[in-house]
């Protein structure tokens, strides 16, 4: 038997316990909503941005924002707050 099968293993994975997330970009967001929008976690799935509802939503600061929209995400990139309220919009954080 090889030593690495022979010595009992220990330690801790973090795998079970650790949050997932699916990431949405601000340049996203700005090209499927109208200005003005109220963006929820049910509005981006239909828009088909998210895969499902399970897993928490974060915003991300790739791209640029001139629409003023309501955004609700459960994170938000220190990028993607500053772009959101330059233009005018608002963060809620679920």
């Amino acid at each position: 038997m090889p030593l690495f099968r022979r010595v009992p293993k220990r330690g801790f994975s973090n795998f079970d316990f650790r949050t997932d997330y699916q990431v949405v970009n601000v340049g996203d967001l700005e090209a499927r909503f109208e200005t003005g929008a109220h963006v929820t976690p049910e509005a981006i799935l239909e828009v088909g941005l998210i895969r499902n509802l399970r897993n928490k939503v974060k915003v991300l600061g790739n791209g640029e924002v001139t629409k003023k929209l309501k955004i609700e995400a459960s994170k938000f990139s220190k990028s993607a707050e500053e772009k959101i309220k330059g233009a005018g919009g608002e963060i809620v954080v679920l």
